[in-house]
């Protein structure tokens, strides 16, 4: 019995002891959630009585040399609701899918749907938001909000880019200087009492969004206006697939124009710029294959055989190397035998002895595989990586391709004969012409780029953008050499259809093939700088699968030829 006590008492006091720790541990927490806690909680019970909706930041522009403005920002309005604050949700219904235009289960869907807030519509004209704010509709709330807007519609389409429904960029300029353009969204926030629904007298608190800074650009309007009408008008003349132009500052890298026709209209990127074969309906994977390559830029997302543009670099090594000059005279059979091929001059019957320099006015297959011969691999291979060649030239635009070269471990006679003179390797015209300009700017090897500031709307500088150069890639006597052959091959040979009178012109044409050779594509272009003995501007015309007559000096040089006539003057040269 007294045993049976003593365990009672025992059982009590556990059971006690056990009360307390509990309570103790109840009370410790209590005050370790509202002391420790006290911010965190007071926090989450503030966000369960607001509602928040974003405010876009007005995105920088983009704007030319001379401050022209290429993308701007057009006010729209984004449209929502809040499911609690709506007294009359037919009527909601009614207006919204009227006034949007949108189908009624779609709206009734995103009304009905319990959420602290639903998006309907975003981009909707400010006429349109004004309309719908003036119906004073519970629970509708109409946002002004910012849409990119591209006055110039089509210029520059794959340079400049656009942006998503998120006013974020896709492509081009808009993607590259995302981080400067995009600025810092604003919010409203909205007081509700438990249930959602707004408070009386308290209003909205708004914290307003930061604007982006705008990006100050080398492209020139009426540059890139001259060059889009030069290459339209080849394109239509030749029935030709695309016609890309490209104009920069050899001195500078800074690009002044580039052009990739047919362009798509910036304002509807979503919408193919040509018809689909038989005008059917392409399928959805079908129809953003076909988007993206329509957004594509040739210039540096797409690679191709040089031709005889290359032999600018060939002569370039040969003479630095000093395995051949000016003087040297070689014989074309119009062939040269290399190991077991017979690899044929352009023009079949030969052209007989020649020197050097008319071997590059002729655009002479034999010579250019004389001099690669007396380079031999390693050295050529030497040069063009020191020329820049094996590296992406770091353009300031996203997707640039890069060079597709021989191994030089697999790179025979026949391999060094063929690169002499421009064909079975690829680069991008982005490449070829930031080449060219480093042989002919006296020997730097400089960065192509777009971008040249950082500024705020009224104007004040906030950042200069500098880029990388490569001193000395060749001599400068090396160079000045250069620019005098390529001036006479202009003046005096190939290239004469780019001469203009009062002058002095340097360049070089080429016409190569695509693959498969029995497919009988061609790509014609040539490459020209102004003035020759101080090059101020740079142009590449390429033009892809022209019909009838498809020679580069035929009808590509007079491309460079017209847009020169016209940018010279203009830019006091």
């Amino acid at each position: 019995m007294k045993r049976n006590k003593t365990f009672h008492k025992k059982k009590v006091l556990v059971v006690f002891f056990c009360c307390v720790a509990l309570l103790l541990g109840l009370l410790v927490r209590l005050v370790w959630l509202m002391v420790v806690q006290a911010d965190y909680y007071s926090e989450k019970a503030q966000q369960l009585h607001e509602r928040e909706r974003d405010i876009k930041a007005a995105r920088g522009r983009i704007l030319d040399a001379n401050g022209v403005v290429l993308a701007a920002n057009k006010t729209v309005c984004t449209i929502s609701v809040i499911h609690n604050q709506v007294k009359d949700p037919e009527r909601v219904i009614d207006v919204l899918s009227r006034e949007l235009e949108l189908d009624e289960a779609r709206v009734r869907k995103r009304v009905e749907k319990v959420s602290s807030i639903e998006r309907i519509l975003a981009n909707v004209e400010k006429e349109v938001g004004d309309k719908i704010r003036d119906y004073g509709l519970d629970g509708v709330k109409v946002d002004e909000d910012f849409k990119r807007y591209y006055p110039l519609d089509s210029l520059a389409s794959k340079v400049l880019g656009f942006t998503g429904g998120d006013n974020q960029g896709i492509i081009g300029l808009e993607v590259r200087y995302e981080e400067y353009l995009k600025g810092i969204p604003g919010q409203i926030l909205t007081s509700t009492d438990a249930r959602g629904i707004e408070l009386d007298g308290i209003g909205e608190e708004r914290i307003d969004p930061v604007p982006g800074y705008d990006l100050q650009t080398s492209l020139d309007v009426n540059i890139q206006m001259y060059a889009q009408q030069a290459a339209l008008k080849v394109l239509e003349e030749k029935q030709a697939d695309s016609v890309s132009i490209l104009l920069m500052d050899p001195g500078s890298g800074e690009i002044m124009a580039m052009v990739n026709v047919p362009e798509f209209n910036l304002n509807e990127p979503f919408t193919l710029n040509q018809p689909v074969s038989g005008n059917a309906q392409p399928d959805p994977k079908e129809k953003q294959d076909l988007l993206n390559r329509m957004w594509r830029n040739p210039c540096l997302n797409d690679t191709y055989e040089p031709g005889s543009t290359f032999k600018i670099i060939t002569a370039t090594a040969g003479l630095e190397e000093g395995v051949v000059k000016l003087t040297d005279t070689f014989s074309c059979p119009g062939y040269r035998v290399v190991e077991d091929r017979r690899i044929h001059c352009h023009k079949r019957t030969g052209h007989g002895t020649e020197t050097f320099v008319e071997g590059a006015q002729n655009s002479c297959n034999p010579v250019f595989i004389d001099v690669g011969q007396r380079l031999g691999v390693d050295a050529f291979y030497k040069y063009f990586k020191q020329f820049g060649l094996l590296e992406k030239t770091g353009v300031d635009l996203p997707g640039e391709a890069g060079t597709i070269m021989h191994d030089p471990k697999n790179m025979g006679l026949v391999e060094l004969a063929t690169v002499s003179f421009g064909q079975s390797f690829q680069i991008t015209p982005i490449q070829l012409a930031t080449t060219v300009s480093s042989l002919v700017n006296g020997g730097d090897r400089i960065t192509p780029h777009f971008g040249v500031a950082v500024q705020s709307a009224d104007g004040t500088y906030v950042k200069k953008l500098a880029y990388p150069v490569k001193k000395g890639v060749v001599s400068a006597e090396t160079s000045q050499t250069l620019r005098g052959i390529l001036e006479s091959v202009v003046s005096q040979g190939s290239g004469k259809n780019a001469y203009i009178e009062g002058y002095t012109i340097g360049g070089k044409t080429a016409t190569s093939q695509t693959l498969p050779r029995s497919a009988h594509r061609y790509i014609s272009s040539f490459v020209g700088f102004a003035p020759a003995e101080d090059p101020k501007v740079l142009g590449l015309c390429i033009i892809n699968n022209p019909q009838g007559i498809y020679y580069g000096g035929t009808i590509a040089a007079p491309v460079i030829r017209s847009i020169f006539e016209n940018v010279l003057p203009y830019l006091g040269c």
